[in-house]
């Protein structure tokens, strides 16, 4: 199963009556799988009311890939989530979030270095094997760099897709995000990334703080999209065709007609490549 290269959302319980009553015409829902890792109730109700109607990505951020191992037992309830309800596709982050039984609240980065990258593969070849389905992996926001990085972010991503078979999820908003924080090329990253390994793209906000040193930007999920990132979005694809686009907006969630104006701005921008496309 492969979602279809038009807009979704990020689903959120307090919008459930409206998409209910409206009918929306998107192309998938994406939920966080931490969040549904009961074993019934209104979350469960929801979510196959919705399965039952629409494309549905399920989207981890517990699994930590990155970390020194996987936690076995949430990887396990991550299965039987999917097994439940056979999602259009699964992602995870190119990030660690827990050690040993510690667990923080956050996705954090890694060095690419040779350990990390085979490390990653083998984490990424067991979730594979147990899912019995292809992981997307999503490139991550990040803050800082690591000094005994010697791969590049891009190559780093392409070689682990490359080893495993797994997919990519490009993150738009997180490629603008690094690249202001390490003043470096957004373009340029683009240029230098496999974007014939890309099956899904991700838009989201960010906030803004002006240091000494220069901008610091935030992957906050709690704003509209910025209009640098709907430009490389645009980039993206001209260089690569229509992809499955989802709108995230996680924090400060706004009411419904708001979100789905970001996703139709999304699915103007697809239709128009379509049609650009078709006139060649």
């Amino acid at each position: 199963m492969t979602l279809p290269a038009l807009p979704g959302v990020g689903f959120k319980p307090q919008h459930f009556p409206a998409i209910r009553k409206t009918r929306p015409d998107l192309g998938f829902f994406e939920v966080h799988a931490e969040n549904y890792m009961g074993a019934g109730g209104a979350p469960h109700a929801m979510l196959a009311a919705l399965r039952r109607d629409h494309a549905i990505s399920i989207h981890g951020v517990g699994l930590s890939i990155g970390g020194p191992q996987l936690n076995e037992d949430h990887l396990a309830r991550v299965k039987a989530l999917c097994d439940r309800y056979q999602p259009d596709s699964f992602s995870e982050h190119l990030a660690w979030s827990s050690h040993g039984t510690e667990y923080l609240n956050d996705l954090l980065p890694l060095p690419y270095t040779r350990q990390t990258l085979d490390r990653v593969c083998d984490h990424v070849d067991r979730v594979q094997e147990v899912l019995g389905r292809p992981l997307l992996l999503e490139n991550p926001a990040t803050y800082l760099v690591f000094a005994h990085s010697d791969i590049p972010e891009t190559r780093f991503l392409a070689e682990i897709a490359r080893r495993t078979g797994c997919l990519l999820l490009l993150d738009v908003n997180n490629v603008f995000v690094s690249c202001v924080n390490h003043r470096t090329d957004p373009l340029a990253w683009l240029d230098d990334f496999a974007l014939d390994l890309v099956a899904e793209i991700h838009l989201g906000g960010h906030d803004h703080e002006d240091l000494p040193s220069g901008p610091l930007l935030i992957d906050a999920h709690g704003a509209e999209v910025a209009q640098p990132v709907w430009a490389l979005y645009d980039a993206v694809l001209e260089r690569a065709g229509p992809l499955p686009t989802l709108i995230e907006w996680d924090n400060d969630v706004p009411e419904w007609n708001l979100l789905l104006a970001e996703a139709d701005r999304a699915a103007a921008m697809l239709s128009d490549r379509r049609r650009h496309a078709a006139a060649q």
